[in-house]
């Protein structure tokens, strides 16, 4: 293999000491969550330095938050030593925040100091007024995951002083736009920021969580198929539901949710083995899974 030279100069050449190949895969989204936290600002009375990051042990909602991004983000939150005191992950998806909730559960928040919160907002006649219950003087720090108006307007309706909204979904309208509360943006000092993708330095501390074992990228991961299901899988991504679909390239298998190989494994043994693995890991993806798919699929 022959490296160009500046792979090297510009230290792009960069070694992962995990357990699992997956893991480095995912080194890319969790950077975005990642980025997005080290971009968040606040201020303090008197000066204008920017002090960079979200509020240590502050309060932080992620609405619009079940999908596989927010994963990351909450996963992100809880284990990057700057940890909030109070989490609320908001969304209208009952069954991704059931699922949430299994891969993080409240206790193990509260053992490194963040009460974690999964709050279903769908029907909810008053969703400003039910995440002010958790934070009565808004929240430090508010990630909008949803490119839509009423997410957007929720996120600034709860920042509280000094509060910074980012906003992490991309649009696809060039035109989109929502209102943002300029009396608070005036008087209490409320700002907005948006973040697209990483650096570099993100996506290495992305790889020293996860080989760690701090973080765990499998958060984002429901389904798994092979080099056969890829461009099939691009293309129909948008219709497909669940979180990051991964691919092993090298393999020849169909895409397949993590959810559905106890059913498949009625009838292929292999699924059966893959179901009982994954169940001891909280129904995620995981290092011991992908050994075994590595060795009985070609």
């Amino acid at each position: 293999c022959i490296i160009p030279p500046e792979v090297m100069e510009l230290g792009c050449l960069i070694p992962y000491n995990g357990r699992a190949y997956y893991e480095a895969s995912l080194a890319e989204p969790m950077s975005c969550c990642i980025g997005a936290m080290h971009a968040c600002f606040h201020t303090k009375m008197g000066n204008y330095v920017h002090q960079m990051g979200t509020k240590e042990n502050g309060t932080m909602a992620l609405l619009a938050a079940a999908g596989p991004m927010g994963m990351g983000a909450v996963d992100y939150a809880l284990h990057s030593g700057r940890n909030p005191k109070l989490l609320v992950v908001a969304d209208i998806n009952k069954e991704r925040l059931e699922r949430a909730k299994r891969m993080f559960p409240q206790d193990e928040a509260a053992a490194l100091g963040t009460r974690l919160v999964f709050q279903d907002l769908s029907g909810v006649e008053n969703p400003v007024a039910l995440l002010r219950q958790y934070s009565p003087d808004g929240f430090d720090d508010v990630f909008a995951f949803a490119p839509v108006s009423s997410v957007c307007e929720m996120a600034s309706a709860v920042l509280g002083r000094d509060g910074c909204l980012n906003f992490f979904a991309g649009p696809t309208d060039k035109q989109f736009s929502a209102k943002l509360n300029y009396y608070d943006v005036h008087y209490n000092s409320t700002h907005v920021i948006g973040t697209t993708g990483g650096n570099i330095d993100d996506l290495k501390e992305s790889l020293r969580l996860s080989a760690s074992g701090k973080t765990n990228p499998a958060v984002m991961i429901t389904h798994v198929g092979g080099l056969n299901v890829a461009a099939e899988t691009t293309l129909n991504l948008p219709k497909i539901p669940g979180g990051k679909k991964l691919i092993y390239t090298h393999l020849n298998m169909p895409l397949t949710a993590i959810s559905d190989f106890p059913a498949l494994g009625e009838k292929d043994p292999r699924f059966a083995a893959l179901a009982e693995i994954t169940e001891a890991h909280r129904g995620l993806w995981c290092p011991e899974a992908e050994d075994y798919l590595l060795h009985h699929w070609e």
